[in-house]
């Protein structure tokens, strides 16, 4: 649990991944650290085969495969949804009614499964049945994480994350470990409705595929993230950062964790927090999480002085920006004269 938040999902949030714009990816970066383990199991045991059960339509194929051959070249992989007659989710509950299998079913029909759903500690998805019409609405007691935001407080929860290098270290002034952070800001942000998500994606084995996702600890992480590097990057920095997140999210998403591309754009991610530090006041109401307060006491690149709308006693003069208008405006004015 330490290694999962600390190793995967914490660098994966200092670069504000998300995937087309939407997807937290709460799915795609438990798969590094399970061909990982499975990986390490294999080499502890002897066996140079590993087995897993993902659907030959889904991403997590191409995500268990790719890691656990970046990771050991020799491997074998076995996957029977590919090469059994269990194709079907179907098949699958007949298959574990016949042998004594308990699995969850829907109500009122023990061969049907509710929902195809998969937890870990950022976030909890839902696939197949009913979803699989894009346009039926999600029923209401799917979701086991959140309350709806209809149905959350009518008053406000505040919170105040402090950070160091890009990483959550304390909630509300209590240091806390990275697993504790991300267990408490699941429950705060359930309880306040926040972090439902109903999209239509685009698989990378190229089916598009609907989702539904809670991730309520990622949506507050990612708010107060960029709040704090509001405060404390270089505007250069932190546009590059943007420019070179959709890559990085893409790579994540298609299972290129262990790609020598991705370790790469992390290191540069990485040196880029370096100078993260400080705390962030989050208001959360009724689905909504917003920013009301960030502060870095020795690395904010805020001045006050500068920014003011007052007198600034000659922290900036205003003058200065007759030249820099000028000097940017000069290809627009030479190209308006020739096109005349």
């Amino acid at each position: 649990r330490e290694e999962f938040v600390r190793d995967y999902v914490f660098p994966m949030f200092r670069a504000n991944a998300i995937y087309e714009g939407e997807y937290l990816l709460g799915t795609s970066i438990a798969r590094p650290l399970i061909a990982k383990r499975l990986i390490e199991i294999a080499n502890e045991t002897g066996a140079d085969a590993i087995s897993h059960g993902a659907t030959g339509k889904g991403n997590d194929q191409v995500r268990f495969e790719l890691g656990a051959y970046a990771l050991k070249p020799g491997v074998e992989v076995i996957a029977p949804w590919r090469e059994w007659d269990l194709n079907s989710r179907a098949s699958l509950m007949a298959y574990a009614e016949k042998h004594g299998i308990k699995v969850d079913s829907a109500a009122g029909d023990k061969k049907k499964s509710p929902y195809s759903m998969d937890a870990n500690l950022l976030h909890i998805s839902y696939e197949g049945d009913i979803l699989e019409d894009p346009w039926a609405e999600a029923e209401d007691d799917m979701w086991r994480w959140s309350v709806s935001p209809e149905k959350a407080p009518d008053s406000p929860t505040y919170i105040e994350l402090s950070y160091e290098k890009g990483d959550i270290v304390a909630i509300d002034g209590a240091a806390m470990s990275p697993a504790s952070v991300l267990e408490k800001l699941n429950k705060r942000g359930g309880d306040n409705g926040i972090g439902r998500l109903d999209i239509v994606e685009n698989r990378y084995v190229g089916m598009k595929s609907r989702g539904c996702y809670e991730t309520p600890g990622g949506t507050i992480m990612l708010k107060a993230h960029r709040a704090i590097e509001s405060l404390t990057l270089d505007r250069e920095v932190a546009h590059l950062k943007d420019a070179l997140m959709p890559k990085y999210a893409e790579l994540i998403y298609n299972g290129f964790w262990w790609s020598p591309e991705r370790e790469m754009m992390q290191k540069m991610i990485d040196e880029s927090q370096q100078y993260v530090n400080g705390d962030v006041r989050l208001k959360l109401y009724k689905g909504s999480v917003s920013v009301v307060g960030r502060r870095s006491e020795n690395d904010s690149l805020f001045d006050e002085k500068i920014a003011t709308f007052e007198e600034d006693d000659g922290a900036y003069d205003q003058k200065d920006a007759a030249g820099f208008i000028k000097l940017n405006a000069l290809r627009l004015r030479i190209a308006a004269k020739r096109r005349k």
